[in-house]
């Protein structure tokens, strides 16, 4: 019964992302999501509150896949080198923010930020500030392990994701680019670990 609910808002989320993309955030109602999904307004509300919430529902939907991938690779295993996560987590991070839930739903928050700054801020607080926590977390115990120099965990992090990121994800939300095919992905998380490293890891003597 739990995993038939579960499917079942998985497909509510679906069409209200279905619905996002074709009119953006300001044209979609609870009723139009309602009516793709076959579902019942009072279902909605009762699942998400409201628009926003079942926004932040989408968001949190997306970062989550992102979370799975940290959460799989073992922090203290002699195994998973830095530069293993680094790559790991880029690859899968890169493939959800360039992936299509992830550009409707960053394009819808772009659309309403002059009109509406909340719809950014459930996106940093859902998505940036959840998978950067649990990253910062990770880079702080290489630190402290001695794998990487990094005073200041929080700071590496972000230096990592414009290594990693550059313009390309912009590129991608305004039309200018497409995203790259998963091999394309995997060589730039690759050499964004590369000149992390070079910034960040152990100096000789």
């Amino acid at each position: 019964m739990a995993r038939r609910s579960e499917e079942r808002r998985q497909a509510v989320l679906d069409a209200a992302l279905a619905v996002l993309e074709r009119r953006g955030y300001a044209g979609t109602s609870m009723l139009d999501i309602a009516r793709e999904a076959r579902a019942s307004k009072e279902t909605l509300y009762a699942w998400f509150g409201d628009k926003k919430g079942l926004f932040a529902a989408l968001v949190a939907d997306n970062a989550a896949a992102v979370n799975a991938v940290i959460e799989a690779v073992p922090a203290g295993s002699e195994e998973a080198s830095i530069r293993a996560v680094l790559s790991e987590f880029g690859t899968a991070l890169l493939a959800l923010l360039l992936g299509p839930r992830a550009v409707a739903i960053n394009r819808a928050a772009a659309a309403e930020a002059v009109r509406d700054g909340e719809l950014g801020r459930l996106l940093v607080a859902s998505g940036r500030a959840a998978t950067g926590g649990r990253m910062v977390a990770l880079l702080r115990d290489r630190a402290v392990r001695g794998e990487i120099e990094a005073d200041d965990p929080e700071d590496a992090f972000s230096v990592f994701l414009g290594l990693l990121l550059r313009d390309l994800q912009i590129q991608v939300l305004v039309g200018a680019a497409t995203t790259p095919d998963g091999k394309a992905l995997r060589r730039r998380a690759e050499a964004a670990a590369e000149l992390f490293l070079r910034l960040y890891g152990p100096r000789p003597g």
